[in-house]
């Protein structure tokens, strides 16, 4: 590709053909809608090109799965790391529709194809077995909260973690009974992290007035009256 031009797809089409005819396959382009169709013996290849991961290109390689399980997405290779989160999910997404992923990189220089990984049979088994702990954690979080008090899709708002709602009840029952042990609180039922949340004191909410027994700071009076729902579902658990 000559210095300056825009890159476009085809722009991909060379390295591929070069990779896949000196893998033993006969390659061809523009096949019934197909970018790229890979012949060797009874086996049917087919590659879907683009500039950019899409949803549409997801959905255009998802199609010619009707035609072969092999299936393989191009897109120039990434100038970002592909040791990202970000980039680890997309390809975890690519995998999970057992679908393979080229790369070409330097496309407007010496371009050369090479393959990220395979289409193969994705395992959701063997996957959930090694999500096992973020499974535990979802269902941890979930109860250590006494309801909901978040609102799905919410992204520029403060979100209620059972962590936070731990320190608005140690806060609540302070303000109500005075200085307290962490014994006292966890007699209150305040749970087993009660001594944690109080020497941490990631808010700024509680003061040490000697050892072993707490108050509520000013800092802590102000702040808890962001959450009156959460205050009264604990005052009542007080007076019940």
């Amino acid at each position: 590709m000559k210095e300056g031009k825009k890159l476009q797809e085809m722009d991909l089409y060379k390295p591929i053909q070069t990779f896949f005819v000196n893998e033993g396959y006969e390659v061809y382009g523009e096949v019934k809608d197909c970018d790229i169709v890979a012949v060797k013996d009874e086996e049917v290849v087919v590659i879907e090109l683009k500039l950019t991961l899409s949803v549409d290109l997801l959905i255009q390689a998802a199609k010619r799965q009707r035609i072969t399980d092999q299936v393989y997405i191009a897109i120039p290779k990434p100038k970002h790391r592909l040791h990202s989160r970000k980039w680890i999910d997309k390809c975890h997404l690519i995998r999970r529709l057992e679908m393979g992923l080229i790369l070409v990189s330097s496309p407007s220089k010496r371009p050369k194809a090479e393959v990220a990984f395979h289409p193969s049979l994705f395992n959701r088994r063997k996957s959930m077995g090694q999500s096992k702990r973020k499974r535990e954690s979802v269902l941890r979080e979930i109860n250590g909260r006494s309801a909901d008090f978040n609102v799905g899709g919410s992204n520029r708002t403060k979100i209620m973690t059972a962590y936070k709602e731990n320190c608005i009840q140690i806060a609540c029952f302070l303000s109500s009974y005075g200085p307290l042990s962490p014994k006292n609180l966890i007699q209150l039922g305040t749970g087993d992290k009660t001594s944690s949340i109080l020497v941490k004191n990631y808010y700024g909410w509680f003061d040490r007035i000697k050892r072993g027994t707490y108050v509520l700071s000013e800092k802590g009076r102000e702040e808890i009256k962001e959450y009156p729902d959460l205050l009264n579902f604990y005052l009542c658990k007080l007076k019940n």
